[in-house]
């Protein structure tokens, strides 16, 4: 079996700046949540701008340890692949707040609730995917870890539908129903964005088990 233990050389170094952007990813959502739970001082950028600004710190320092490190075959495409898919998520989150603090005025009554708790669960199973890593032999672990990624994933799409349902019934006012949907489209591509990066870590265990 191919090691990526080999791969990434006699160090931890490469292990420990994917996990540390994962971490970040999952900051940006527990910033999201905040704000969507929070009725006191209006929400800002700034919890949202700090998280992709250290993930893309972490992209850049995962690209220079890259060229610096002597790494054969496909391997340096993938680690490449997983830091692109991480630093996508704070990214995805950022738009979402920059949209609903200019339309919040639209969504004071809306609950968010379910959608940011499976952002929450689909950030805390990529930290898990991403930590598994350093034990890639484990290979019934990363596949039970996936399947639940993909199953959050499943289940946001059928929440969609169930709010678009909603939007679409004539029920709400016309901007209301701009602003949500694209809020609600906003908060899906979050989920999407944490889909494909355990997309790749599958990917990446796959072809060296």
């Amino acid at each position: 079996m191919f090691s990526l233990q080999k791969l990434f050389g006699k160090e931890d170094k490469f292990f420990d700046l994917l996990e540390a952007s994962a971490e970040e990813a999952r900051s940006s959502v527990q910033a999201l949540v905040r704000v969507v739970k929070s009725d006191a001082a209006p929400p800002t950028l700034e919890d949202f701008v700090m998280p992709r600004r250290k993930e893309k710190r972490i992209a850049q320092e995962i690209n220079e340890q890259l060229v610096n490190t002597f790494i054969t075959g496909l391997e340096r495409e993938d680690i490449e692949a997983l830091s692109t898919a991480l630093y996508k998520i704070p990214k995805a989150t950022e738009k979402f707040a920059e949209h609903f603090i200019m339309g919040r005025q639209h969504a004071r009554d809306v609950d968010f609730t379910r959608q940011v708790s499976m952002m929450e669960q689909a950030t805390d199973t990529v930290l898990a995917m991403v930590k598994q890593l350093r034990r890639i032999q484990e290979l019934e672990k990363i596949k039970d870890l996936n399947e639940r990624l993909q199953y959050i994933e499943g289940e946001a799409d059928k929440l969609m539908l169930d709010l678009l349902q909603d939007l679409y019934s004539g029920r709400h006012d016309t901007l209301k129903v701009i602003v949500l949907k694209d809020l609600y489209e906003l908060l899906e591509r979050i989920i999407d964005r944490c889909r494909d990066a355990g997309n790749v870590i599958n990917h990446i265990v796959l072809k060296h088990s």
